[in-house]
């Protein structure tokens, strides 16, 4: 059974673990330069960062997300745990909170779009740069609730 919780100092270092792990699954579009720089900026910022964590059932944290407002900032699984809900369990927590939640995705990451779209967020935009400027195409989702 998963279970959400906030995440403490101790969990920083599995959480940059889940960010490689989850990345180096998806990612594929990045170049070696890019992956390391972003890799370094993650480390310097994720274990210290207010996170939403999912745990198994012995408390290791399999997933996070990263929330600002009701900005989505980050939301990354242990590839181990793909498709097992933990993802979903983690937007439901947010939507709870925040009814209106805002996201990005890189338009590489096919699967994370269908993810998204599946749960019901539908694009409002484009950028060509990601946040960092980096030549990574962004989709800007909203959660849209079906009537």
């Amino acid at each position: 059974m998963i279970r959400i919780r906030r995440s403490t100092p101790a969990d920083g270092a599995r959480a940059v673990e889940i960010w490689r792990d989850a990345v180096d699954a998806t990612h594929d579009f990045l170049t070696a330069e890019d992956r390391a720089a972003i890799e370094a900026e993650v480390q310097s910022f994720l274990p210290a960062a207010p996170l939403s964590l999912a745990v198994d059932a012995y408390d290791r944290p399999v997933g996070f997300m990263l929330l600002d407002g009701s900005s989505m900032e980050a939301l990354f699984i242990d590839p181990a745990y793909r498709g097992t809900g933990v993802g979903r369990a983690l937007v439901a927590h947010a939507l709870e909170q925040h009814p209106t939640l805002t996201t990005e995705v890189n338009e590489q990451n096919g699967q994370a779009v269908g993810f998204y779209e599946r749960l019901g967020f539908v694009p409002t935009g484009r950028s060509e740069r990601d946040g960092q400027g980096r030549a990574y195409p962004l989709i800007h989702l909203r959660f849209a609730p079906r009537s």
